[in-house]
């Protein structure tokens, strides 16, 4: 009797998913509760037990695509013979010899500690192991970092829980969901490498060589998820130079490779032309494929949850964007006479964002509309402003949060801006850094935009938007003068935010950046 296996359902919002990789081969014998497969959606990676005991003939192909409910494989129930079960484990190409990993150490007292994937996050489900600090058989201390862990809004660092020798579960590229166990802590073990070398240093010396080199096996050989990533954009492996043990290609090296169309890389098949090339009046000559390419890249996590923010502000909101200029003469002037005393005595520079930071800081005290958002029927006005700063960091757009930016005077705004941009282009921003903002400033400028319309910060009600620096020539006390000006936009949700509101909230704000000490007073 055969048994049918499957896709079971995997999430209310995942309605399909990939086969990554199948562990047995058509006509294993498998045992109930045995994985024979991995399955991988736009959300996590899933594994695919066997529903009873017996030989696996296998549908669905690894890379094919399946709905939930698609028959995957059958499962022909019968004996399991005895020379059966011993099955030697499948070794996929990056975890062959030079990789073995060595055997966990015992801990005297017995004691094993587990280590989890915490959580980081209300929203957070799961994250991405991106690099292993530590080695399996090494040795830890208590909160010593092992590991990097990346989640589609920021990357984390992973203490040891406990000191000990440490061994690795998981490796670098797996998809974990929290409170998986990852690795375990032999508590006050010994590492058995560290016994082994002792034991036989003369005979490990040549393996080491053999590690290092380049000629060793590992060599241009990808870990699972860097051969997922390099196949995805048509590269071949022998031209990637890996920076893994023994020349590896970790998960980082196919991230950052390229496709170079004048170096002899192995084609993949040909695809049909998406790109009309017909031969314009009745030519014959058709463009070569080494002129012309593409390449395909998978979105990551953190650009697929920005773009399906987007996408929902502009269906949920009634979005409507005002504008209005400010001359920076004044604010120019000021950072002119004062920037070098001011980092003389606070130890940062005098930037554009603080006077701008601070204006919006004064503006929505008096606007309290702009520094509200809605919450089902009600409209929730905060008591306090904590103002988002956009900035532009490796991977993708993220938005850091100054808490009670309307406390804050000139030099804590400067010091809070530079910590939580170093911090964003380290990729070292936390998730409380980066949440419960209530109004947003984005700078277009510093790349050169003279005007745009921003898109709110859901669920915020407004963000203004910053743009280039331009000398103009103006109407001052009925004279044509050449001035800086800035354009400045505030997208807004007229849901909440009527016309007068909003652009009284920007008339506001160019009175005080064209006069700051209206800023100092209060006025």
């Amino acid at each position: 009797m055969a048994i049918e296996m499957k896709v079971p359902s995997v999430g209310e919002s995942v309605t399909e998913v990939t086969i990554a990789t199948w562990v047995k081969k058509d006509g294993d014998t498998v045992k109930m509760d045995e994985i024979i497969c991995e399955l991988e959606s736009d959300k996590a990676t899933f594994e695919l037990p066997s529903e009873a005991s017996g030989t696996l003939r296998i549908v669905a192909n690894e890379g094919e695509t399946l709905e939930i409910g698609a028959l995957i494989c059958n499962i022909e129930e019968g004996e399991v013979k005895t020379e059966e079960k011993v099955e030697k484990p499948k070794e996929l190409p990056s975890e062959k010899s030079d990789d073995k990993k060595e055997e966990p150490a015992l801990s005297p007292s017995g004691e094993v500690e587990s280590v989890l994937i915490p959580s980081v996050g209300e929203s957070i489900t799961e994250v991405t192991i991106s690099q292993w600090m530590k080695k399996t058989g090494d040795i830890v201390k208590m909160d010593e970092i092992i590991c990097e862990l990346e989640s589609d809004k920021a990357t984390f660092e992973l203490p040891s829980p406990k000191a000990g020798v440490l061994t690795i579960l998981e490796e670098e590229g797996a998809v974990v969901e929290i409170n998986v166990k990852i690795a375990t802590i032999a508590v006050g073990a010994s590492s058995n490498s560290e016994t082994k070398k002792e034991a036989s240093k003369s005979s490990e010396e040549p393996a080491a060589k053999l590690a290092n080199s380049s000629d060793s096996y590992a060599a241009n050989h990808p870990s699972p998820a860097a051969a997922k990533i390099l196949q995805e954009k048509g590269i071949d492996p022998k031209n990637v130079d890996g920076t893994g043990v023994g020349g590896r290609i970790t998960k980082e090296d196919a991230q950052n490779a390229t496709r170079v169309s004048d170096i002899s890389v192995k084609p993949r098949e040909p695809e049909p032309q998406k790109v009309d090339t017909k031969p314009i009046s009745g030519s014959t000559t058709s463009i070569s494929s080494d002129e012309r390419g593409s390449r395909r890249e998978k979105m990551s996590g953190l650009r697929k949850t920005i773009a399906r923010r987007l996408v929902a502000v502009k269906n949920e909101t009634a979005m409507l964007t005002t504008f209005n200029e400010v001359d920076m003469k004044p604010i120019m002037d000021i950072r002119k006479a004062y920037k070098d005393k001011f980092k003389e005595t606070h130890g940062v520079g005098l930037g554009f964002m603080s006077f701008f930071t601070k204006a919006c800081a004064i503006a929505l005290q008096e606007f309290p509309t702009i520094n509200s958002y809605i919450d089902g029927d009600e409209i929730i006005f905060n008591d306090f402003i904590d103002i988002s700063i956009a900035v532009s960091a490796p991977k993708g757009l993220v938005v850091p949060v100054i808490r009670d930016a309307q406390k804050l005077d000139f030099a804590g705004i400067e010091s809070e801006v530079v910590r939580l941009a170093t911090k964003a282009r380290d990729n070292k921003l936390t998730i409380p850094e980066m949440t419960g903002g209530t109004f947003t400033i984005t700078n277009g400028g510093i790349f050169g935009s003279m005007l745009s319309t921003p898109i709110i910060n859901a669920p915020q009600s407004a963000i203004l938007g910053m743009h280039n620096i331009v000398e103009r020539p103006v109407a001052i006390n009925g004279q044509v003068e050449i001035r800086p000006i800035m354009y400045v936009a505030l997208s807004y949700d007229h849901r909440t935010i009527d016309g007068k509101q909003s652009v009284s909230f920007l008339v506001r704000l160019k009175q005080l950046l064209e006069d700051p000490m209206r800023m100092l007073l209060s006025v």
